[in-house]
């Protein structure tokens, strides 16, 4: 029975950390979708995003759309030519790298009335800061061992602690 007890806590003990590392889905505008007369940048003010999120743009198909922006195009709400807007009404984009990113809709003059929004891509939750680069490159002391994914390590080990569990 102590064993069983010891086992629960520690399932507890790593969902409780792995929890905090899972990827976060960003509904732009929460409950309000992709729409004029929202406030982006007071919304994107109050969100933490990381890679491995997830921004969802909810919006009514055909009224709206998405560009993936750059600083420029984002500023003077010009969508680029060369890009191919998202269309569906719910357009996910998976946040894949870290540094600023900007969004804005191409339709009418949306972008000018605020249906833009720009926000900071902060290293996934959970991983080591980046180290600063040696100007030689990597030496013996700097070079690292690829580090395994600490979702996937903290998912195998609530698996691994359940069937345990289970089988106790």
């Amino acid at each position: 029975m102590a064993s069983t007890t010891f086992l629960i806590a520690l399932f507890v003990v790593i969902a409780m950390v792995a929890i905090p590392a899972m990827a976060t889905d960003h509904w732009v505008g929460d409950d309000q979708g992709w729409k004029l007369d929202f406030n982006y940048t007071a919304w994107a003010a109050t969100k933490e995003f990381h890679v491995g999120d997830k921004l969802i743009f909810k919006y009514k198909k055909d009224a709206h759309n998405v560009y993936k922006a750059d600083q420029a195009a984002f500023k003077s709400c010009t969508p680029s030519n060369d890009i191919t807007p998202l269309t569906s009404g719910n357009d996910v984009i998976p946040l894949t790298t870290t540094g600023k990113k900007w969004y804005i809709c191409g339709v009418g003059k949306h972008c000018e009335k605020g249906m833009k929004v720009a926000i900071n891509v902060l290293p996934e939750l959970g991983s080591p800061s980046p180290s600063p680069s040696s100007p030689n490159g990597p030496t013996p002391s700097t070079a690292s061992w690829i580090a395994p994914n600490s979702k996937f390590v903290a998912l195998i080990a609530a698996a691994f602690a359940m069937f345990v569990v289970i089988m106790t």
